[in-house]
């Protein structure tokens, strides 16, 4: 129990801060494509499948795969809203929509392949629901202080509270709340302040494409667990998914082309 706990609480904040780090050095777009990377759901899973089993986690990464649709409706959600307006109730519409794709989910079961399927058609449309970009690259605005141990206290307070609370909730309702951008939701904020919400809009076109290599990552999940093991399904899952994420770097850096 004590290593595990340990790894909760060294791992996730190693995770997210290396992501934001390097997202502060490229921009908002390469931010929200780094965390689009399982940067929370892999650690709950992972932990998951320690503590309860590969067949819990199995169940718990197949509802992750559904719970990435209720994403990127999050992510059009907020872009769509803030158009229009402020931060506060754009982030509402988004959490809304989350939510509703998960009460929705909650009573749908599908197989890998054709939920696989489902989320690339949802991370396609999302794409092209998303207002393009207009006008040259933002410049970086100042970062406060606090935010980089804001995000480390959220992430990892999302992994001890998921992971602790899943056998009461169960492996399928666990794995649709674990997708929640708790990440992308924070920077998409701080863009939308910072800068409008064109800014918000370019957080939230990375966290779409970065989240190809995240459903990629939970299928290799959902499909090995039970038959290669934790530890193989893992380095297969994270090396199919980091091969994805480099194909969808070129996307990335040509956004403001």
């Amino acid at each position: 129990m004590l290593p595990s706990l340990l790894l909760k609480v060294v791992l996730t904040p190693a995770l997210i801060a290396t992501a934001t780090l390097v997202g502060r050095r490229w921009g908002e777009t390469m931010s929200g494509w780094l965390v689009g990377l399982p940067l929370t759901s892999a650690p709950v899973v992972f932990f998951l499948a320690l503590d309860q089993g590969p067949a819990f986690a199995t169940t718990a990464a197949l509802a992750v795969l559904l719970g990435t649709i209720s994403q990127a409706a999050f992510a059009v959600a907020y872009a769509r809203v803030a158009l229009r307006a402020g931060w506060l109730p754009a982030t509402a519409a988004g959490c809304a929509v989350f939510a509703l794709g998960t009460i929705a989910f909650q009573r749908l079961s599908m197989s890998a392949l054709p939920a696989y399927g489902a989320v690339l058609a949802s991370l396609l449309l999302g794409i092209v629901l998303l207002p393009r970009p207009k006008g040259p690259r933002p410049s970086a605005a100042a970062v406060p202080d606090w935010d980089l141990p804001l995000r480390i206290v959220l992430a990892t307070g999302l992994v001890l509270g998921l992971t602790g609370i899943a056998p009461r909730i169960g492996a399928h309702l666990s794995g649709l709340l674990s997708p929640f951008p708790v990440y992308a939701g924070v920077l998409a904020i701080f863009a939308h302040r910072q800068g409008g919400a064109a800014a918000a809009s370019n957080v939230l076109r990375g966290l779409l494409l970065g989240l190809f290599s995240f459903a990629a990552f939970f299928l290799v999940l959902a499909l090995g667990l039970n038959r290669i093991g934790i530890a193989l399904s893992f380095g297969v899952a994270t090396l199919v998914a980091l091969l994805l994420q480099g194909a969808t770097l070129r996307a990335v850096r040509t956004t403001y082309a």
